[in-house]
């Protein structure tokens, strides 16, 4: 262990006790997660390690049947809360501060409060939606909104739950943790730097979206999901708090963009396993813009692997990969590109190992990469998007199972993880021309999550 990284390490207890003061605080009102309150099962039922969003075969299978199935008990109400406290550290500092209002390094920050309406809102309709306020931001606003119809049915032979979902982020409806939108790591710092190139299918939509899509999961194995994502006018983004700055002329999605899933998802009992298709075409203009369009067609493939046993010994294995290919049409035109088409490629692996349902540890390893544009990248000195690297977590989940102390009322993970780059948007040293290399952004990060 390096004496920087040993200091860092002898520090993070200090911070993290004051964030666990914050997080407490905020959790006061003790309610009930309205999930477990409204079947009856504990947080580990549906949930790796007894905290979300890591699903249990149990937790996909009450996903896709709408968020409605329950023990039969009335007057329940799908009502819950969320408090993340938290502690960054950076390799070096940022310059001009992590964020409005805070330093250039080890920040400790309660990172969000969120308020869920999260269960059954009638026979065959059930919803997992989100208010966030940002205390970095100092702002709330309308954050995840998946809400759902969903039903069995026979067709011929075979038996299937079909649905439909409502939602404002591509992947953010799918069941399995593999794809961008609850993919590890579950827990990031608003307040560390992050690589600035992702596919579109990463998070470039969500939230300034509304989708519909339809799906069939068939004989409790095939999965397949149709629909499309349109956009929201700038008002009422800006109403809701998802655009900050209403001078920001941004970036629209123009008309229909096609979303399609397709999946094979296995529950052998001790073990379980998929393995998946996705895909997404949409075009990109500025908000009160009919000219040209920048056009977006991102593909990929996913599989995971989850061994439970007894549930005493835990492993779990995802990944995936996703190829964009980018049309820039109308980054060109207005100068924006040196090419009108560039590709980019991610990759995203990992391995997580859960002990009594209580303790984990999760490896990942991340990479980035893609075609050169010194404009489209002039963020960087080398013009391209390349970055890579591994991140390291250990957590604690003291809470969230049967017997815990306070069940259920009482959920809480506490965890400290690690991030460490290989290459930073573009090179691992002097990637901005300014002497900043790739390790500067290596970020020590301890949090405090609780459900409530």
């Amino acid at each position: 262990m390096t004496p920087a990284l040993s200091r860092r390490l002898g520090s993070v207890t200090r911070q993290l006790l004051a964030t666990l003061v914050l997080a407490l605080l905020a959790s006061a009102a003790q309610a009930v997660p309205s999930y477990s309150r409204q079947t009856g099962q504990e947080c580990a039922s549906c949930h790796m390690g007894s905290f979300g969003p890591q699903l249990t075969p149990y937790g996909v299978k009450f996903k896709i049947g709408g968020y409605t199935d329950s023990d039969g008990g009335d007057g329940k109400i799908p009502l819950s809360g969320m408090a993340v406290g938290t502690w960054t550290s950076t390799g070096k500092g940022q310059p001009g501060g992590a964020a409005p209002r805070y330093g250039d390094n080890n920040n400790t920050a309660l990172q969000e409060l969120s308020l869920f309406i999260a269960g059954k809102l009638g026979e065959h309709v059930g919803s997992f939606s989100q208010i966030t306020y940002s205390g970095i931001d100092r702002k709330a606003a309308l954050d995840h909104v998946d809400i759902r119809a969903a039903g069995e049915a026979s067709l011929g032979s075979h038996s299937a739950t079909l649905g439909v979902s409502l939602n404002n982020n591509p992947t953010l409806q799918d069941p399995f943790n593999t794809l961008p939108a609850w993919r590890f790591p579950y827990s990031t710092s608003d307040l560390a730097p992050a690589p600035g190139a992702a596919p579109l299918l990463d998070g470039g939509l969500e939230h300034t979206v509304l989708g519909a899509t339809g799906y069939a999961y068939l004989d409790n194995g095939l999965y397949a999901e149709l629909g499309g994502y349109g956009g929201i006018g700038k008002r009422f983004l800006e109403r809701i708090n998802v655009i900050s700055d209403p001078l920001d002329p941004g970036q629209q999605l123009k008309g229909i963009a096609p979303y399609w899933r397709l999946g094979y998802f296995k529950d052998n009992k001790r073990d379980a396993f998929s393995v998946g298709l996705v895909g997404l075409n949409a075009k990109l203009g500025n908000y009160g813009s009919g000219g040209p369009t920048d056009h977006y067609n991102d593909f990929g493939v996913d599989a995971s692997y989850q061994y439970l046993g007894n549930r005493q010994h835990v492993f779990a294995l995802g990944g995936s990969y996703i190829r964009e290919r980018q049309t820039l049409n109308a980054t060109f035109g207005s100068g924006g590109a040196d090419n009108t088409r560039l590709t980019l490629d991610q990759w995203n692996a990992s391995a997580s190992y859960h002990y009594a349902k209580t303790y984990g540890v999760t490896l990942r390893y991340f990479n980035i990469s893609g075609a050169r544009d010194n404009t489209f990248y002039g963020d960087n000195r080398t013009g391209k998007p390349d970055s890579s690297g591994w991140t390291l977590q250990g957590d604690w989940t003291p809470f969230g199972k049967e017997s815990s102390w306070g069940a259920p009322w009482a959920n809480v993970r506490m965890g400290l993880q690690y991030t460490w780059y290989n290459r930073f948007n573009g090179a691992k040293d002097n990637y901005d021309g300014t002497g900043r290399n790739a390790k500067d952004n290596n970020t020590l990060y301890g949090f405090i999550w609780t459900a409530f």
